[in-house]
């Protein structure tokens, strides 16, 4: 029972620690019931379905809202997520078995932060529980984040569970405690004062006035119906009417949520769609203001298979489905970003798991799965001194993805997305508090228009200084400033992440090869 105990409790500490739970700080000590487990079993296999079971209760508690959406899905990712969170768990037990406790301890340092970053990278990518995120409400805390992203967070997280748990075995052992306790206190203080200081810094520095506004509208239209073709039109006036109300001479940027133009088309015959020609004569009625919106498209790519995920229509031809970004304004060509990051299993079909597309269906994902850019792009239009980052939803969580959009000269965040499918739930919450780590990051200000809501204006030090709120239509303008430094962030991207990554490989190499030669001289 002590072992149950134990397994579950860090399981509760990490979803008492996670957004939007209250006890943030708890997120120091929840790996320590794991750890100690860890020094009371022998055998490797009890010790893994110990680590699941903790796991599989963080992932259940934080991201049951899926279930909104999917049902089998949402139980399937969970015990995905769950099962590939035990992977540096159980390299820690091995390195436990052969090498000393601090040896073991390193390794699971470098393994999860390892695991971290290809989790952030390959086709089944879910990172929304990536420990530097549990920080998200709390941006004072992390203005370091422009140096290291979440991956500092991350990195923290597990070196103060290191020290917790090295302290709580000195104590039982009766052993002096005073090194530990120096280190766990400059390891928790020096992250947080540097916060404080850079906040200190970036406030006394002069705040550029900016004249032209930026206009979210959050049209609160119910997701399961918003694609049907009979209320379409009404949906665009919706639209237009809220626009109308809070738009200004001033006004450079309109932005509406992901798939607000809802009624599919061909990218080259948008702008002679019947559906859309308000829109247009919207944009017409206010030169020099951009449009940014969420829309459904399809690029025909005649008789060849351009890309891995193009369809075979009827007539033996082929053709791409998006979920795009537009950016529509008054003389100019209009611009497109396809969504690059598109979410396992709904949006997307691993190549590895296309053998199960027809399972996929079933439970509402995707069998051809939507095609994508190969990269970020901006929507930059001359005279506007706006140049957005069309974020499209699920791409927010992506901190590295993010910083590609500034790097291409984006001066402002523009996260588009439909937060709905989940309903009134923690999830809609956690996806606006990881647009402020976004914004820390990149130091760039974000305006997020969400379908349902939360739609809100955040400044470049993650703050929230306007927002409104759930399930109800509404608008907000504000001044927005444009800013064009570079952080240090989104120059090296994910540094921490991927030289971690390298380092357990190189040491995991090592270990193999000190084994094999073990085993050669002692068969020899």
């Amino acid at each position: 029972m002590q072992r149950l105990g134990l397994s579950l409790l860090t399981g509760v500490l990490l979803t008492a620690a996670w957004p939007m739970a209250p006890f943030t700080l708890l997120i120091y000590i929840a790996f320590v019931p794991l750890l100690m487990l860890a020094d009371q079993i022998e055998k490797p296999r009890s010790f893994w379905g110990f680590a699941f079971l903790a796991l599989l209760g963080w992932n259940a508690c934080t991201t049951w809202w899926m279930w909104n959406s999917t049902d089998v899905g949402a139980v399937a990712a969970i015990i995905a997520n769950s099962l590939l969170m035990t992977l540096p768990w159980w390299g820690y037990f091995i390195f436990k078995k052969r090498y000393s406790s601090d040896v073991a301890l390193l390794m699971l340092v470098l393994f999860w932060l390892g695991f971290e970053y290809v989790h952030l990278n390959w086709e089944l990518s879910w990172p929304w529980l990536t420990l530097g995120n549990v920080f998200a409400n709390y941006p004072s805390h992390v203005q370091w984040y422009e140096y290291t992203g979440v991956g500092g967070g991350s990195l923290l997280i597990l070196l103060m569970n290191v020290l917790v748990y090295r302290l709580t075995k000195q104590i039982i052992a009766k052993a002096p405690v005073n090194k530990i306790l120096i280190q766990g206190l400059l390891t928790a203080l020096l992250p947080v004062s540097l916060s404080f200081f850079n906040q200190y810094i970036y406030a006394k520095a002069a705040a550029e006035k900016a004249a032209d506004n930026v206009v979210v509208v959050q049209p609160n239209i119910d997701p399961y119906q918003k694609f049907e073709i009979s209320t379409a039109a009404q949906q665009i006036q919706q639209l237009i009417a809220l626009s109308e109300a809070a738009t200004d001479s001033n006004t450079r940027l309109v932005i509406w949520p992901e798939t607000a133009m809802s009624v599919a088309e061909w990218q080259h015959l948008i702008p002679q769609n019947q559906y859309y020609q308000p829109v247009f004569e919207f944009t017409r009625k206010h030169p020099g203001l951009t449009l940014v919106t969420g829309i459904e498209t399809f690029k025909n790519y005649g008789t060849t298979k351009a890309t891995p995920t193009a369809r075979q229509a009827d007539n033996g031809t082929y053709y791409d489905a998006f979920n795009a970004a537009i950016a529509i304004e008054a003389g100019q060509p209009i611009q497109l970003y396809n969504k690059s990051k598109l979410v396992p299993g709904v949006e997307s079909l691993p190549s590895f798991l296309r053998i199960m597309a027809p399972l996929f269906e079933q439970f509402g994902g995707s069998t051809g799965g939507y095609g994508r850019s190969d990269s970020a792009g901006v929507f930059a239009n001359p005279g506007n001194p706006y140049i957005a980052a069309p974020i499209i939803c699920y791409e927010s969580i992506y901190g590295e993805y993010v910083a590609s959009y500034v790097k291409r000269g984006a001066n402002i965040l523009t996260v588009i997305t439909n937060d709905g499918w989940w309903g009134n739930t923690p999830g809609h919450q956690q996806h606006l508090a990881y647009a402020r780590l976004r914004a820390i990051e990149t130091r760039r200000w974000v305006a997020r228009s969400a379908n349902t809501g939360i739609s809100a204006i955040i400044n470049e030090y993650g703050e929230i200084v306007e927002r409104r709120e759930w399930d109800q239509p509404a608008t907000i303008k504000y001044a927005i400033p444009r800013r064009t430094e570079s952080s240090f962030y989104v120059q090296h991207g994910d540094y921490i992440f991927r030289y971690s990554l390298y380092l357990a490989l190189l040491l995991t190499g090592f270990h193999v090869f000190i084994t094999l030669q073990h085993r050669f001289n002692k068969n020899g």
